[in-house]
């Protein structure tokens, strides 16, 4: 795991963001075990192969999380956004994240990276 990722948590100020940002950054993690960290643009962006898997970005009010290379996935009704290559889920204080469902869609996505 990259030190400016760590760095970029550690700046998060709402606690319950940076918590989140710790819990997706492991989904990620633990979907592509080989996978590569590295700010860009400001956020941690996640590769595989030097292609773009993931990407986490913080606002004021919620935690998005984008998933690349996803036109193939199946994806549930509602919770994600935006077009067929890269789809984004937001969420927002006290929402319930699955993380068994992320860590099985990046994989997916991932496996033709």
């Amino acid at each position: 795991m990259s030190q400016e990722v760590n760095e970029f948590i550690e700046k998060v100020k709402e606690p319950w963001q940076a918590e989140l940002c710790r819990h997706l950054r492991q989904v990620v993690h633990d979907a592509i075990p080989d996978v590569q960290e590295r700010i860009q643009y400001n956020k941690p962006h996640f590769l595989k192969n030097k292609k773009y898997a993931a990407v986490i970005s913080t606002s004021k009010d919620a935690v998005s999380f984008t998933i690349f290379n996803a036109a193939e996935l199946d994806l549930p009704e509602g919770l994600f956004e935006g077009p067929a290559e890269r789809k984004t889920i937001k969420f927002r204080s006290g929402q319930q994240v699955d993380g068994e469902m992320l860590t099985g869609l990046i994989k997916q996505a991932s496996n033709t990276l």
